[in-house]
């Protein structure tokens, strides 16, 4: 059984200054009036021309973002890599919306597929659909509308976009994960998944879509798509995620009218999603999954399962997947063990991550108990360090 308490091995490599940065931030974090304030805040900081990045930059950015470009992530790759954890470079650059700024993303992805050939550091490559093609032109997809001729020939170029970085990530034989989104946009995003693995997953898997389970209907989408695969002959590849857009979701199905797409609760989301964990473990042969989760029940629950069907730690088939920033607690004691663990390593631009920091900041107060896990968590470390301190490198 893994020791997801064991402290040390959590922060190994954080000195004094990051425990004290990171136990600040999460202090912070637990102030939900102050993250709910947040966006409008940011918004007039900008419009008053405030230098409000490098104070981001110092803070929340370092503790969650690996650096503004690939390279300046070198640094985080490699002490995560001393202590037996991978990376997957996650270009977080958010609400772009012109073609130019699309077929620069393109380009940005193949860099991270590149980045990966050089090293076993990186195992996966990763993508959000929204950085390649208009949010409304696929609300206008998922909600079944006529297309322009001048639509569809835009939505011709998005599937061209996404092609190219699957097409690379096969040939380079660098796994690629497709994100998942909100619901009113995720059906064409699951439509071109499936296209993809039609074409690429052949011989294994290669291009993964993700299921959020915090969706009632995710359980059926997924035994779906193993019925379409098990008939067309190809691998399944898919990340499992609880999800992140909960309170968006809750409140346009409220406004609008319609079926609350997500579970009633907590409770509810956490049943789907180890029974996603099971259906992956029992059909392993033609699944490869990563299990992106914070949840240390869940995480515990996927490691039994592998000892009950005897599947190898190490097996590339399975792969757990946390954040950078968060729940070092799991990720460095699972890879202590030996199982595969990947940290998400976002990176871009200050300003244009900014979306991404404030989601992050917004789930920490979200997810009951995470900020008071991290914080109960450093305090701990911070205790065994002062009674340590001859043997703790400072």
């Amino acid at each position: 059984m893994v020791n997801f308490n064991d402290t040390e091995v959590a922060f190994k490599g954080k000195n004094k200054d990051d425990l004290k940065r990171s136990y600040w931030l999460f202090k912070i974090i637990s102030w939900n009036w102050l993250i709910k304030i947040s966006p409008p805040m940011l918004k007039f900081l900008n419009f008053i021309h405030f230098p409000v990045a490098p104070i981001i930059k110092s803070t929340i950015y370092k503790q969650f973002c690996g650096g503004e470009t690939i390279n300046e992530c070198d640094e985080t790759i490699h002490q995560l890599g001393e202590n037996n954890v991978k990376t997957i470079l996650d270009y977080s650059a958010e609400g772009k919306e012109s073609e130019v700024d699309f077929d620069a993303n393109v380009i940005e992805t193949i860099s991270t597929i590149k980045k990966a050939k050089t090293t076993k550091l990186i195992p996966f490559s990763v993508f959000k659909t929204t950085g390649f093609a208009r949010f409304a032109l696929l609300e206008k997809i998922n909600a079944k509308k006529q297309l322009s001729p001048t639509e569809v020939e835009e939505f011709d170029r998005v599937k061209g976009r996404i092609d190219k970085m699957c097409g690379n990530a096969f040939e380079s034989g660098i796994p690629i994960f497709i994100d998942a989104e909100e619901t009113w946009i995720q059906d064409p995003i699951d439509d071109l998944a499936l296209d993809m693995m039609r074409k690429y997953n052949k011989e294994k898997a290669v291009v993964f879509n993700t299921i959020q389970l915090y969706r009632w209907d995710r359980l059926d989408y997924f035994k779906n798509l193993k019925a379409i695969a098990d008939k067309e002959g190809f691998f399944i590849g898919m990340k499992l995620v609880r999800g992140a857009y909960i309170e968006k979701e809750r409140e346009r199905a409220s406004e609008m009218g319609y079926q609350d797409p997500m579970q009633p609760d907590k409770d509810s989301t956490d049943r789907d999603f180890n029974a996603a964990l099971k259906y992956c473990v029992e059909n392993i042969d033609k699944i490869a999954f990563c299990c992106g989760t914070h949840n240390e029940e869940s995480t515990q629950y996927l490691i039994d399962l592998m000892k009950e069907h005897q599947i190898a730690l190490d097996d590339q088939r399975v792969y757990f997947a946390q954040l950078l920033g968060m729940s070092d607690h799991i990720s460095m004691n699972l890879a202590k063990d030996g199982y595969n663990v990947t940290k998400y390593v976002p990176y871009g631009p200050v300003k244009d991550v900014i979306p991404y920091l404030i989601r992050r900041a917004e789930e920490n107060t979200s997810i009951a108990g995470q900020t008071g896990r991290e914080l109960s968590l450093i305090l701990k470390e911070k205790k065994r360090r002062e009674m340590f301190p001859a043997v703790i490198k400072k």
